[in-house]
C-alpha cells in the first residue's frame, strides 16, 4: 500500500499564495508519476497539474501561469505552488501517484484530500 498525505491547504484571500504539499509513504518501490487534482462542489474533478515525463509536466489551462508543480524525489513529495489564487479555484485538491510496489508494477494512489477556499 502507498499512502499520500496533503497538506498546506487552507482559506486565502483571493490574489494570495498556498503550497500545496504531498508526501508518499509505504511500501514502494518507485513513484512513477505524480500530480494533483481538485473537485468543486457540484462539478466533476479535474486535473490540476501532473507530470507527464521526467521533463515534462501538464497543467490545467485555468492554472498555467499560476501553479507550478514541483518534485523532491528524495523526499517522495509533490508540491503545487499555488499564486494568484482566485475563487473558482476553490475545491478540495487531491494528490495522485503512480507507484511501483511488490505485486504492483504500476497502481494509482490518492490522497486524501485538502480543502481550498479562496474568498473574494
Amino acid at each position: 500500500q502507498v499512502q499520500l498525505v496533503e497538506s498546506g491547504g487552507g482559506l486565502v484571500q483571493a490574489g494570495g499564495s498556498l503550497n500545496l504539499s504531498c508526501v508518499a509513504s509505504g511500501s514502494l518501490f518507485r513513484l512513477n508519476a505524480m500530480g494533483w487534482y481538485r473537485q468543486a462542489p457540484g462539478k466533476q474533478r479535474e486535473l490540476v497539474a501532473a507530470t507527464e515525463t521526467s521533463s515534462s509536466t501538464k497543467y490545467a489551462d485555468s492554472v498555467k501561469g499560476r501553479f507550478t508543480l514541483s518534485r523532491v524525489n528524495a523526499k517522495n513529495t509533490l508540491y503545487l505552488q499555488m499564486n494568484n489564487l482566485k475563487p473558482d479555484d476553490t475545491a478540495v485538491y487531491y494528490c495522485q501517484a503512480r507507484a511501483t510496489t511488490l505485486g504492483r508494477p504500476d497502481w494509482s494512489y490518492w490522497g486524501q484530500g485538502t480543502q481550498v477556499t479562496v474568498s473574494s
